[in-house]
Protein backbone atom coordinates (compact mmCIF):
# COMPACT_ATOMS: atom_id res chain seq x y z
CA UNK A 1 0.00 0.00 0.00
CA UNK A 2 1.58 3.11 -1.24
CA UNK A 3 0.97 6.78 -0.34
CA UNK A 4 -2.67 7.91 -0.33
CA UNK A 5 -4.09 10.89 -1.40
CA UNK A 6 -3.56 13.65 1.12
CA UNK A 7 -0.71 11.33 3.14
CA UNK A 8 2.37 13.65 3.49
CA UNK A 9 6.26 12.19 2.67
CA UNK A 10 7.96 11.18 5.86
CA UNK A 11 11.74 13.19 5.77
CA UNK A 12 13.96 9.78 6.50
CA UNK A 13 13.89 8.04 3.06
CA UNK A 14 15.89 9.53 0.10
CA UNK A 15 18.44 7.90 -1.73
CA UNK A 16 20.90 9.63 -4.46
CA UNK A 17 21.17 8.90 -8.02
CA UNK A 18 23.91 9.13 -10.54
CA UNK A 19 23.31 8.23 -13.79
CA UNK A 20 19.90 6.44 -13.33
CA UNK A 21 22.35 4.10 -10.46
CA UNK A 22 21.05 4.44 -6.95
CA UNK A 23 24.74 4.44 -5.06
CA UNK A 24 23.98 5.95 -1.98
CA UNK A 25 20.97 6.35 0.58
CA UNK A 26 21.70 9.20 2.59
CA UNK A 27 21.46 10.77 6.02
CA UNK A 28 20.38 14.39 5.17
CA UNK A 29 19.87 16.71 2.22
CA UNK A 30 19.92 20.65 2.64
CA UNK A 31 19.92 23.75 1.20
CA UNK A 32 18.62 22.68 -2.37
CA UNK A 33 18.44 25.65 -4.00
CA UNK A 34 18.25 27.13 -7.90
CA UNK A 35 17.57 30.59 -8.19
CA UNK A 36 15.85 33.05 -11.36
CA UNK A 37 16.49 36.84 -11.75
CA UNK A 38 13.74 39.22 -11.37
CA UNK A 39 13.14 41.69 -14.12
CA UNK A 40 11.58 44.49 -13.40
CA UNK A 41 9.91 45.74 -16.45
CA UNK A 42 8.08 49.57 -15.97
CA UNK A 43 6.06 50.78 -19.32
CA UNK A 44 2.99 53.60 -19.47
CA UNK A 45 -0.06 52.45 -20.59
CA UNK A 46 -1.73 54.44 -23.39
CA UNK A 47 -4.02 56.10 -20.98
CA UNK A 48 -0.72 57.52 -18.79
CA UNK A 49 -0.68 54.99 -15.97
CA UNK A 50 2.70 53.13 -14.78
CA UNK A 51 2.51 49.22 -15.34
CA UNK A 52 5.00 47.52 -13.68
CA UNK A 53 5.60 44.37 -14.33
CA UNK A 54 7.94 41.60 -13.00
CA UNK A 55 9.33 39.06 -15.71
CA UNK A 56 11.95 36.10 -14.96
CA UNK A 57 15.25 36.27 -15.94
CA UNK A 58 18.32 34.19 -16.35
CA UNK A 59 18.61 30.77 -14.08
CA UNK A 60 21.15 30.43 -11.47
CA UNK A 61 23.25 27.13 -11.20
CA UNK A 62 22.13 25.49 -8.23
CA UNK A 63 23.99 23.89 -4.88
CA UNK A 64 22.74 21.55 -2.28
CA UNK A 65 24.71 19.78 0.69
CA UNK A 66 24.36 16.09 1.35
CA UNK A 67 25.55 14.31 4.48
CA UNK A 68 26.44 10.39 4.19
CA UNK A 69 27.73 8.21 6.51
CA UNK A 70 31.77 7.34 5.63
CA UNK A 71 30.90 4.15 3.94
CA UNK A 72 33.28 2.49 0.54
CA UNK A 73 30.90 3.22 -1.91
CA UNK A 74 33.53 3.39 -4.57
CA UNK A 75 31.33 5.07 -7.36
CA UNK A 76 30.24 7.92 -5.10
CA UNK A 77 33.62 8.45 -3.42
CA UNK A 78 35.25 8.25 -7.41
CA UNK A 79 32.40 10.95 -8.48
CA UNK A 80 33.73 12.97 -5.31
CA UNK A 81 37.38 12.92 -6.69
CA UNK A 82 36.79 13.34 -10.60
CA UNK A 83 35.17 16.78 -9.64
CA UNK A 84 38.06 17.86 -6.46
CA UNK A 85 40.57 17.04 -8.75
CA UNK A 86 39.04 18.92 -12.00
CA UNK A 87 37.76 16.17 -14.25
CA UNK A 88 34.88 17.73 -15.45
CA UNK A 89 34.58 15.55 -18.85
CA UNK A 90 34.06 12.69 -16.34
CA UNK A 91 32.71 14.36 -13.64
CA UNK A 92 29.71 16.63 -14.83
CA UNK A 93 27.12 13.82 -14.31
CA UNK A 94 22.88 13.69 -14.02
CA UNK A 95 21.87 13.23 -10.53
CA UNK A 96 18.83 12.87 -8.45
CA UNK A 97 17.88 13.16 -5.16
CA UNK A 98 14.71 10.77 -4.59
CA UNK A 99 12.21 10.86 -1.91
CA UNK A 100 10.61 7.74 -0.99
CA UNK A 101 7.50 6.38 0.90
CA UNK A 102 7.26 3.92 3.54
CA UNK A 103 7.71 1.21 1.26
CA UNK A 104 10.63 2.35 -0.44
CA UNK A 105 8.58 3.22 -3.75
CA UNK A 106 10.07 6.68 -5.43
CA UNK A 107 7.41 9.28 -4.58
CA UNK A 108 9.66 12.85 -6.11
CA UNK A 109 12.43 13.22 -7.86
CA UNK A 110 14.74 16.23 -7.97
CA UNK A 111 16.92 15.93 -11.06
CA UNK A 112 20.09 17.69 -11.11
CA UNK A 113 21.64 18.11 -14.59
CA UNK A 114 25.54 18.82 -15.04
CA UNK A 115 26.06 17.90 -11.03
CA UNK A 116 29.47 17.85 -9.37
CA UNK A 117 30.65 17.88 -5.76
CA UNK A 118 32.60 21.50 -4.94
CA UNK A 119 33.14 20.55 -1.50
CA UNK A 120 34.12 17.96 0.74
CA UNK A 121 33.96 18.00 4.56
CA UNK A 122 34.29 15.20 6.86
CA UNK A 123 33.78 14.82 10.61
CA UNK A 124 35.70 15.19 13.06
CA UNK A 125 37.45 12.08 14.54
CA UNK A 126 38.79 11.64 17.67
CA UNK A 127 40.58 8.83 19.88
CA UNK A 128 38.50 7.24 21.83
CA UNK A 129 35.04 8.17 20.41
CA UNK A 130 32.50 6.21 19.51
CA UNK A 131 30.46 7.81 16.53
CA UNK A 132 29.55 7.46 12.88
CA UNK A 133 31.84 8.80 10.76
CA UNK A 134 29.80 11.15 7.92
CA UNK A 135 30.91 12.93 4.60
CA UNK A 136 29.27 16.54 3.74
CA UNK A 137 29.74 16.77 0.38
CA UNK A 138 28.26 20.57 -1.92
CA UNK A 139 27.10 19.29 -5.08
CA UNK A 140 26.48 21.82 -7.28
CA UNK A 141 24.42 21.69 -10.54
CA UNK A 142 22.95 23.85 -13.94
CA UNK A 143 19.66 22.66 -13.65
CA UNK A 144 16.74 21.39 -11.23
CA UNK A 145 14.05 19.64 -13.00
CA UNK A 146 11.64 18.26 -9.79
CA UNK A 147 9.07 15.07 -10.98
Amino acid sequence: MSLQPGDALTSHNFGLQIDGVMVEYLAEVSGMTMEQDVITYQQNTPDGKNHVRNLPGVKKNGTCTVVRGMTQSSSFTQWINESINGQMATARKNASIIMMDFENNPVKRYNLRNAWCSKIDTSTVKAGEAAALTETVTITFEELVIE
